[in-house]
């Protein structure tokens, strides 16, 4: 039992699950729901290309974490073994691109460039100014676009803005995690990221702007973008995720603390689950009314 309370640590199965939502949220946006087997396929990738993509970078990331005193991590604490890591990476990689194929080709194709850009970012990416954080921001993002491909073969509007609001606050919270990262990242991997080059406070503030623009296209949204427009469903978990992103953006303008920005990417990552749930039920109540 330990050994499964350890992989569900290693690949943050939680992540899996915030997935599922997000693309059963967007074929629902873009469209009715697929048949069955479509839709069953249609989640195994998320789950599956997201369990590799945290075990290939806890893989590359040991000695980082092991720097930033992360002994709740599996490969720290000597629960699972690198091999295993590895081994884990590597077959969920396979389950979810080879989901993806028996979909449709633009399925597949987000899919392997995903599984890809994953090993790419933990191998190489992470350390490159910026360019790592964005693939985090894409990939918070991209469940979206690929749940709308599923079952269609254009980008709807409503889909457009929900990508860009995910990826807006994604990637701010990606700069919070940097400068709380930043000390053991630069010791174990010699990281000479935006922290780096910008300092912290800048860092922070960049991160305020983002969230800022965040938040200003999901108020947007419940003007002007259907299903979202004028939808009570849809304002009042946007409103209070958006309140939390504000909180968290505003305060870190004036606290540095490692422990704040713990908690904050804690508020940050509970914020878009709530958030979650409002691109989930306003197009059920949308089209139903």
């Amino acid at each position: 039992m330990s050994k499964i309370w350890a992989l569900f640590r290693l690949t943050r199965i939680e992540h899996s699950a915030m997935l599922v939502i997000a693309v059963i949220a967007a074929e629902l946006i873009s469209g009715p729901l697929p048949s069955f087997p479509i839709l069953l396929l249609s989640l195994i990738t998320p789950i599956f290309v997201s369990m590799g993509s945290f075990a290939i970078n806890d893989y590359f990331d040991v000695e980082s974490d092991k720097s930033n005193k992360r002994f709740d991590r599996p490969l720290v604490n000597g629960e699972l073994s690198m091999r295993s890591a590895l081994s884990i990476s590597i077959i969920s990689f396979v389950i979810g691109v080879g989901a993806g194929a028996f979909i449709n080709a633009y399925a597949f194709a987000i899919a392997l460039i995903f599984g890809a850009l994953a090993f790419l970012y933990s191998y190489r990416l992470k350390d490159m100014l910026l360019l790592g954080n964005i693939y985090i921001a894409l990939s918070m993002a991209i469940p979206f676009l690929y749940g709308d491909f599923v079952v269609s073969s254009m980008l709807s509007k409503g889909i457009a803005v929900v990508f860009f609001i995910v990826f807006l606050s994604g990637l701010a919270r990606e700069i919070h995690g940097m400068i709380r990262d930043y000390r053991g990242d630069a010791k174990a991997r010699r990281t000479r990221n935006l922290v780096h080059r910008i300092g912290s406070l800048r860092s922070a503030q960049l991160a305020f702007l983002l969230y800022a623009e965040a938040i200003l296209i999901s108020i947007f949204a419940f003007f002007f973008i259907a299903p979202f427009m004028f939808n009570l469903s849809y304002i009042l978990p946007i409103g209070i995720a958006d309140a939390m992103l504000a909180y968290v953006a505003i305060l870190a303008l004036f606290r540095g603390s490692h422990s704040f920005y713990k908690s904050a990417r804690n508020i940050s990552l509970l914020a878009m689950g709530v958030a979650l749930l409002g691109y989930l039920v306003s197009p059920l109540l949308h089209f139903i009314v």
